[in-house]
Formats: structure tokens, C-alpha cells, sequence
């Protein structure tokens, strides 16, 4: 029976759910337990069993039942050390914990349980292969991520989840063409599951979909059962909002989604990227310093960073980008490949030259459309803007794949463009960045302002865009 929504509904889901995390429990056995008393419906699955159903099947997990499936794992390993399946969800239980956490402590356990599973377990092994896919994209490695992922595929061709990771792994890449293969798959193999729902708006985001992306996002949310899964859909549902320069929804979505779930810190920074916009610094702050404290993401110590510059507080901002070098440098220790976050900051905020060295090497591993928007800005502050303007066109040309309506992207190719002296297309690219929305960044957005001042009004002496 489905709803009005199209998507199964939801009493048949849960006792499905329960019935199956009820028999995966006991020692990694089949086992359906007698429920007893005629109509009387199932016992709720306990924690571990959540945190299971929701690894092994593409669901953002609570932080508390991860805990809990973990320990119960591990221990149930510890006795059966040739349970290649249990192994396996180990291992996705870990990367999930480590994502939610931004702990690179959780890396190398969860690749030493995903080979172990690989080791011990059948020959064709979709689930740990799949495991090392999830793995390399949250470690940023997408050229692992695609080689496990598209094996995952071979041993597993029905399997939704395995196509899934490899949208991720193909996007990290440029594969645009791959992108859109992957969720063709994953459509038809399950077109009305909240999270394919969620992975299609991410993808029609990156297309500049941007009604469509926002459509599916919300239904994804309005589907979703448990609250992680519920509340990790309205954190995209607000990145989504403040993209296109919505503050006040934006600001609503990200409260929502941790009131669902406190564990949401994603959310929580977005409620510091939200207030500061909305001109609420001392309430951004504490969002910021709240989200970070619980997930030290390099990512988020960055924008906390720019809005102390902002507010001129400049000792402050420095801390945050010893946070930020310090949670790279563990990263990588960790096998995780934070070069992204590392060039975007030295572009700005260090070593320009270095910047460009990083960044290159990044491209040619694995040329994404944030790649190339941050190379190009990078190659612009090292005072090569021939060869700026060639990424910052791959950035935010549809025809080469940049077609998401990225403010910033389209910020920095018109501050380029002004550079090289070709004013028609710089006033026009920095009004379509504060078109997009005005308040993308604590530093860019006035730059963007004052840069399109200065240019004042078309000249005809302007060369054609």
C-alpha cells in the first residue's frame, strides 16, 4: 500500500524493519523469533538492530545506536572471528560513526574490518566491497571509491546501495555521464525510497535543478521514518534554502532537522552559516563553536574562521585555522585526502603558490567541479588569471559540468574576469552571484558588492560577454 506520496507506507515498512533487525541480531543468525499472541505486533527493534537496518541499506544512523551496534559487534567478533558479514557491518558501522563524527580515528578500524570481511567472508563479498566504496568517499579518495564501488556492482548488480555510492564516487571524479548512469540505476531499482530521493535532489542540485533538487528533498524528509534519517534530509533541505539565498527558510530547515535528531551538527553549523547571514553574529558563533565541538570538521572551522575575519576579529580566526591545518594534517594521517579544504584556505588565507601545487595535483586525481572552481581561484591569487579563467569556466559552464548555481563559483570567475580586464562578463557574473545569493559569504558577498560598484554601469566600450 503506498501513500499519497508514492513512497511504501509506513506501517508495512516498520514491522518489515522490525522483523528483519529482530532476526539479525542473535549471533549473525537467521533467526525469526515465534512473536506470539495472535495480532499482537512485534517487539521494537532495540538499538543495534536500528543502527544495522540503517548501515545496510544507504540510511543515515543515530550516533547512539551506532555506539550500540558497535560495541554489540565487536564483541560478537570476539568469539566468532570468521563472521565475514559481521565484519562487514562493522565496518560500515564505523565509516557511518565517522562521518557523522568527523573522527579519522574511525578510518583505519573500518578498512581493517572491511578487508577482514573481504578476507573471511565468500569470494564475492557486495557488502564489504560496498563498505570500502562508502570508505574512499568519506576519506575524499574517489578513484578508490569508484574501483570498489563498480566492483561492488559486479557482484551484486541488483544491489540499490552499491550504484548509489558510486554517484558519489563518480561526481568526486567529473564523471557527469557516470553520475547520471548510477542514479538511473538506482531509480529503477528503488524509486520510491526516501534515500534515493535524497540522492537524486543532491544530483539534480549539481545540475542547477534547483526547483526539482528541492521537490525531492522534501518528500525524502516527509517519507523518512527514523529521526537521523528524517533529520539528515532537512540539513540538505537547508544547505539547499541557503544556496539560493533563503536565509529564513534555510535557518528553519537546519533548527528542524536537530530538534529531530541533536546529533545533527551539520545542522548545527548550518544554523551558524544561516544567523550570520541574517545578521545574528553572536548567535552564529555559538552555532559555529557548538558544531565543532562535537565534530571538528576542517570544513567548518574554515567558515567560523572567515566570519571572525569578517567581524574583524583576527586572533580568533587564527585559531580556527590552526584548528583547520591540524584537523587536516590528522586527516591525513588517517588515509583521508583533505587537499580541497586545505587550498580553498591557503588560496585565501596562506601560501597562494602552494595552493596551486595542491590543487593541481588534486585535479589530476580526480577533476570535480569544486576542484576545478577551487584551482582556479587559487591560480587568480597567485596572478595567473589566463589560466584561472580556463577552470573557473569548467566551474560554472553547464556544457562542461559545472551546472550547479554555485554563488561562489560564479563570484570568483567574475572577479577573474574583471582581472583579465573583461568587464561586460565580470559585472554580469559578479550580479548573477549576488542574484543567486547575496549572502553566500561572510568575505565574498561584500567583495562581490564592491567589486561590482567599481565597475558601475555598462560601458560600450565593454568587450562582448
Amino acid at each position: 500500500m503506498e501513500n499519497e506520496r508514492g513512497w511504501p507506507a509506513r506501517r508495512g515498512r516498520r514491522v518489515l524493519t522490525a522483523s528483519v533487525a529482530g532476526a539479525v541480531v542473535l549471533g549473525g543468525v537467521l533467526v525469526l523469533p515465534p512473536w506470539g499472541g495472535g495480532d499482537a505486533p512485534p517487539p521494537a527493534p532495540g538499538p543495534a538492530a536500528l543502527a544495522r537496518g540503517a548501515v545496510t541499506t544507504g540510511v543515515p544512523a543515530a550516533l547512539p545506536d551506532l555506539a550500540v551496534l558497535i560495541g554489540d559487534r565487536e564483541r560478537h567478533l570476539r568469539a566468532h572471528p570468521l563472521d565475514g558479514v559481521s565484519w562487514a557491518v562493522l565496518g560500515a558501522a564505523y565509516v557511518e560513526q565517522g562521518r557523522r563524527t568527523a573522527d579519522v580515528a574511525n578510518w583505519p578500524k573500518a578498512e581493517k574490518a572491511l578487508r577482514t570481511s573481504l578476507r573471511v567472508g565468500a569470494e564475492r563479498n557486495p557488502q564489504a566491497l560496498e563498505g570500502l566504496a562508502a570508505l574512499a568517499v568519506a576519506r575524499r579518495d574517489f578513484p578508490a571509491a569508484k574501483k570498489w564501488g563498480e566492483s561492488a556492482v559486479k557482484a551484486a548488480p541488483k544491489r540499490w546501495t552499491a550504484h548509489a555510492v558510486l554517484i558519489d564516487a563518480y561526481t568526486g571524479l567529473g564523471d557527469h555521464e557516470g553520475v547520471g548512469r548510477a542514479l538511473d540505476r538506482v531509480m529503477k531499482l528503488r524509486p520510491r525510497t526516501p534515500a534515493v530521493g535524497a540522492r537524486a535532489a543532491a544530483v539534480y542540485r549539481d545540475r542547477g535543478w534547483r526547483e526539482d533538487a528541492a521537490a525531492r528533498i522534501s518528500d525524502a524528509a516527509a517519507a523518512a521514518e527514523a529521526p537521523a534519517e528524517r533529520a539528515a534530509y532537512l540539513e540538505q533541505a537547508g544547505r539547499l534554502a541557503f544556496e539560493r539565498g533563503d536565509r529564513e527558510e534555510a535557518l528553519r530547515f537546519f533548527q528542524e532537522a536537530q530538534r529531530t535528531d541533536p546529533d545533527q551538527r551539520a545542522a548545527q553549523a548550518g544554523q551558524g552559516r544561516a544567523l550570520a547571514a541574517l545578521g545574528r553574529t553572536t548567535d552564529a558563533l555559538s552555532a559555529y563553536q557548538a558544531a565543532l565541538a562535537k565534530r571538528p570538521s576542517p570544513e567548518y572551522a574554515l567558515e567560523l574562521g572567515e566570519l571572525y575575519e569578517s567581524l574583524g576579529l583576527e586572533q580568533a580566526a587564527r585559531v580556527q585555522y590552526d584548528l583547520l591545518r591540524a584537523r587536516v594534517r590528522s586527516a591525513g594521517a588517517a588515509g583521508a585526502d583533505e587537499e580541497l579544504v586545505l587550498g580553498r584556505f591557503e588560496a585565501d588565507h596562506g601560501d597562494p603558490a602552494a595552493a596551486v601545487r595542491r590543487l593541481r595535483d588534486e585535479w589530476g586525481r580526480q577533476p570535480g567541479t569544486a576542484v576545478a572552481d577551487a584551482l582556479g581561484w587559487a591560480l587568480h591569487r597567485s596572478g595567473e588569471d589566463e589560466e584561472a579563467l580556463e577552470f573557473a569556466t569548467i566551474a560554472t559552464d553547464g556544457e562542461q559540468g559545472g551546472g550547479v548555481r554555485s554563488a561562489l563559483y560564479v563570484f570568483h570567475r567574475g572577479v577573474i574576469e574583471r582581472e583579465l580586464g573583461r568587464y561586460g562578463p565580470a559585472r554580469r557574473h559578479l550580479g548573477e552571484a549576488l542574484t543567486i545569493n547575496p549572502y553566500f559569504s561572510p568575505l565574498g558577498a561584500p567583495e562581490a558588492k564592491r567589486a561590482l560598484a567599481e565597475l558601475g554601469e555598462p560601458s560600450v566600450e565593454d568587450p562582448p560577454g
